[in-house]
């Protein structure tokens, strides 16, 4: 019987909710405040109600009017009246409103799994799932929740035989080895089905995403018409009850067959064999463009999916008993290779829900991690500020999420105060901050790129402004700096890969200089699919341009913004140029005099879509006819509104000499209370962004300009003092004398180069008997600096091919270099063995454990030699710390550059013993105390699995 507690007269429903839907429009659209709002009004093309304002919309009509209302009610209603229907649907319904009913108890998903072997030979995506339906057909890979209570699993060995049953339609519908197919479904079991199958026919997938309501499949056609002819599709996987409207693609797509569903290719029986894949194949195209307007396909092959996925396992640590909860979109690489892909390589079970099921009740997502017991989930920036805003305390009574030990969080950019929120608003539900972590990705390097340490917890950069934005220096600020800018830390490069940052004229930067940051490793792409022009743009000098700008500092990538002027919204990437180019098209809009910019939100933890676009209209009925215009490009285009339009007169939007629209700095007259109606204040603000705009440019054009000539100016040193040296060198029959001539070079080289060397711990050297130097690698001039610092003399190993060189062989030697081998394991012995000799003459030694450096700072896992030597001969050992050399000359890099040098020796350590055991133990104190001074990442923290990660990548 129903509640009459609960009763509610139809009218009080209807001005309750047009009273919360026109409030809401007030605040999301300031300029919207005339428009009328009515029962018939759309919810998109009216209000201007995105997916996110959707919830908004929800939470409040369910605080207001006490109910919850239904998932389809909340995912398909197209106008107010539809969600009237809900409301007095769910007001009627027998028994309590659901947010009151408890939810289902917690209970183990993947407990006492065998730590079973993985594909670690596999070269393909085909070979890692016939490896797994080998090995374990009937365990479970995923549980998919769709409408039903209970999850639905699905097994290894049930999504090989239904992939297979799809590439057997395929290819009896004729298609070819490298045939691309469109893979248009929602979350769900035919998506497996079909993606798999794309692969095991031979073809290519190339994911789409579906449209939202089915009454929107034409409309949304249509605009995926030159992403679908840029990818020369073949055929198109949909749903059964989208066929018929998605024939219509046929017309607009010269390669196109049609529409196919998955129940359809299902009819032809099994596949009896597959086409030949190679590791070097393309795997699937992941297009990239958030609309339609230059679509750009990253090709992406097998080799790069597992490298990417391989070096993602061994840097999150996963281990058998991990569990992935998911509800990222599977057409997005997030979802699809950072959740799906990677748990069907580690075999770990992943539970998903489809990103609706999220997103109406953003609550699921927390209670699938505690009944799964899920220990690595997460998404964009996003996702969890709607946690924080739309999940109530009442709805999450008796929530644990003490399992959850991986929650990153990328896509969009990382906002600190999300991070601090949401860990203290979760921590009384067993969240521990530590679990929290900012990553960092692209798709043009499958998905991730740069993690942090896992347990470690965010790492947050407070940076003064003024250097920042004025001459592109990252300052640490004063904690009490209210104009401080604050960056999240996403960590450090995956294993096998690289990170650099460089200048506009490809010259890499040092620590702590802002720039363009490009990588490389076995995960970048080879290009864009059949656009050779975005292709070309993306490579330069070896490297790959991510379009984001940052820093790195201590190791870690810090991403201060955007070079290519993207907007993410909700995870999806907005090209500002296709709508500003829409927008000029409206008649009094000011062609080539729009600017479509992001600004961030702290309320959303998103981003704000903006359009500032000049007209000469005054009339307030032509100026609000404009922004309803310029609102529905927004919808056509983005399939979303705009969240505020500033109308300005001519000549206000900021541009370049040559005519470019300054985007950033119209985002920055608009953030700084650009008011709309007041015109003139604009002309005075955009004078005084130029005028102040002009120094920070002069400033970052003569410090290119100063590096440059004192980068010449040390090749010019260096020459004029280099064959002095070595004459003097070779013409010395002792290494001590030759050893006090280098070091009065080395003092004489930095001081003509201004760079001071700050030596500390002297104190510490073991003058009175033989010793051993440890010192950490990071620049070819390390040796350079510890002559400078430190008094004596020391032998040193070398590499037997520097003897190879006379030029080498005769300075090294008269040194005091002890020439080793390095490949032939019995002429390494007896080199150790020499070694040990020399050692026990009273000889003092030096030491790079690490045998080599890298452009990327942190300390390399370390050589034995030395510490078995000092182990066997009872030598001290003398950790020495060096900073700043690579800074001055980074590996790859020829110019020197200016800075200062530190040289700290710690206190001599000793072996407890003299046998393998206490060698190791040696090592290990020497490495953790140069670390603990170091400031730098431990990059043997995981020896073995990234070291087989790191062979992998190399093979």
């Amino acid at each position: 019987m129903q509640d009459s507690s609960r009763r509610v007269d139809s009218p009080t429903q209807a001005a309750s909710l047009l009273d919360l839907a026109r409030g809401l429009v007030f605040e999301l659209h300031p300029h919207r405040q005339d428009a009328s709002v009515s029962l018939d009004s759309r919810l998109e093309a009216d209000l201007g109600f995105d997916s996110v304002s959707r919830i908004e919309l929800l939470a409040r009509i369910e605080e207001r009017l006490g109910v919850r209302l239904a998932e389809q009610d909340i995912t398909t209603a197209e106008t107010l009246r539809d969600l009237l229907r809900g409301v007095q649907a769910a007001l009627t319904a027998p028994g309590p409103p659901a947010a009151t009913q408890a939810m289902p108890a917690a209970r183990e998903f993947a407990a006492t799994w065998e730590a079973a072997p993985l594909p670690d030979r596999a070269a393909t995506l085909l070979d890692v799932l016939e490896w797994h339906a080998a090995a374990r057909p009937d365990r479970p890979h995923l549980l998919l929740y769709q409408d039903e209570a209970e999850p639905r699993a699905l097994t290894y060995g049930s999504l090989l035989s239904a992939a297979q049953e799809v590439a057997a339609g395929l290819r009896r519908r004729g298609l070819k080895p490298g045939d691309r197919v469109a893979v248009m479904l929602p979350t769900g079991l035919d998506y497996f089905y079909g993606f798999f199958g794309v692969l095991l026919s031979g073809g290519i997938p190339v994911p789409i995403y579906p449209p939202a309501r089915p009454n929107q499949i034409e409309e949304h056609l249509r605009r995926y018409a030159r992403v679908l002819g840029n990818a020369q599709v073949r055929l198109l996987i949909a749903l059964p009850e989208a066929k018929t409207a998605a024939r219509l693609m046929t017309m607009l797509v010269e390669s196109l067959d049609g529409p196919v569903s998955v129940s359809e290719l299902r009819t032809a029986g099994t596949l009896a064999g597959r086409p030949g894949v190679r590791a070097q194949d393309i795997a699937y195209l992941q297009y990239t463009s958030g609309s339609t307007g230059d679509p750009k396909g990253v090709t992406l092959t097998h080799a790069n999916l597992l490298a990417n996925v391989r070096a993602m396992g061994a840097a999150l640590r996963v281990v058998p008993t991990d569990v992935m909860v998911s509800w990222l979109p599977l057409y997005h690489d997030m979802g699809l290779i950072g959740a799906w892909l990677g748990s069907l390589y580690f075999a770990v079970p992943l539970v998903l829900m489809s990103p609706q099921h999220f997103l109406a009740r953003p609550e699921r997502w927390l209670w699938a991690i505690q009944r799964h017991r899920g220990t690595i989930s997460g998404g964009p920036n996003f996702a969890y500020e709607l946690c924080l805003r739309h999940v109530p305390d009442r709805r999450i009574v008796g929530l644990d999420l003490g399992s959850w030990r991986v929650a990153f969080n990328g896509a969009e950019p990382v906002m600190p105060e999300t991070l601090q929120r949401f860990a203290e608003r979760f921590a009384a539900y067993g969240l521990r901050r530590e679990a929290l972590m900012p990553v960092y990705g692209l798709a043009e390097n499958g998905v991730g790129l740069a993690f942090p340490p896992p347990g470690r917890g965010p790492l947050v950069d407070c940076i003064r402004r003024e250097p920042l934005m004025g001459a592109g220096r990252a300052i640490p600020a004063a904690p009490d700096d209210a104009r401080a800018l604050r960056f999240p830390a996403c960590g450090m490069p995956l294993p096998g890969h690289q990170i650099r940052v460089a200048d506009d004229a490809n010259a890499e930067l040092g620590e702590r200089e802002e720039g363009r940051l490009q990588f490389r490793g076995p995960s970048a792409t080879s290009g864009y699919f059949r656009n050779p022009e975005a292709t070309r743009r993306l490579f330069e000098g070896g490297w790959l341009d991510s379009g984001d700008l940052g820093y790195i500092a201590a190791g870690e990538v810090y991403v201060t913004g955007r070079r290519k002027d993207i907007i993410i919204r909700a995870g999806r990437n907005i090209y500002p140029h296709e709508l500003e180019d829409a927008i000029g098209e409206i008649p009094e809009i000011r062609k080539g005099c729009v600017a479509v910019f992001g600004s961030r939100d702290p309320k959303t933890g998103t981003e704000r879509v903006i359009a500032l676009a000049e007209t000469r209209e005054k009339d307030p009925t032509g100026l609000a006819r404009l922004r309803a215009a310029i609102d529905a490009k927004a919808l056509a285009l983005l399939e979303q509104p705009l969240d505020d339009i500033v109308l300005a007169p001519a000549h206000s939007v900021p541009k370049t000499s040559s005519g470019k629209i300054r985007r950033a700095a119209s985002r920055e007259l608009y953030e700084r209370g650009l008011p709309p109606k007041r015109r003139r204040a604009l002309w005075l603000q955009v004078a005084r962004l130029a005028l102040t705009g002009l120094a920070p440019q002069l400033r970052r054009i003569g410090r290119r300009g100063a590096d440059l000539a004192f980068g010449l100016h040390a090749a010019m040193v260096l020459a004029a003092l280099a064959a002095p040296l070595w004459i003097g060198v070779a013409l010395t029959p002792r290494p001590a004398w030759a050893w006090i001539e280098l070091r009065g070079a080395a003092r004489l080289f930095l001081a003509l180069l201004g760079a001071r060397v700050r030596v500390r711990g002297l104190e510490h050297l073991p003058r009175d008997r033989a010793h051993v130097l440890m010192v950490n690698h990071s620049s070819y001039l390390d040796g350079l600096a510890i002559a400078a610092a430190l008094p004596g003399a020391w032998r040193f190993p070398a590499k037997r091919e520097l003897a190879r060189n006379p030029a080498t062989r005769i300075f090294l030697s008269r040194l005091g270099a002890e020439f080793v081998e390095r490949f032939d394991v019995q002429r390494s012995l007896e080199d150790f063995r020499r070694l040990g000799q020399a050692a026990g003459q009273g000889l003092p030694w030096l030491y790079f454990p690490e045998g080599t450096f890298t452009r990327m700072p942190g300390l390399l896992p370390f050589f034995m030699g030395g510490f078995l030597l000092a182990a066997e001969r009872e030598l001290p050992v003398a950790p020495v710390i060096v900073r700043g050399t690579r800074s001055m000359l980074r590996d790859g890099q020829w110019m020197l550059r200016r800075g200062g040098l530190s040289v700290t020796v710690c206190p001599p350590l000793l072996a407890a013993g003299r046998d393998w055991k206490a060698a190791v133990e040696l090592r290990d104190r020497t490495r953790a105390q140069m670390l603990a001074l170091l400031g730098e990442p431990d990059l043997a923290r995981e020896t073995g699995v990234l070291a087989a990660v790191a062979a992998r990548a190399q093979e």
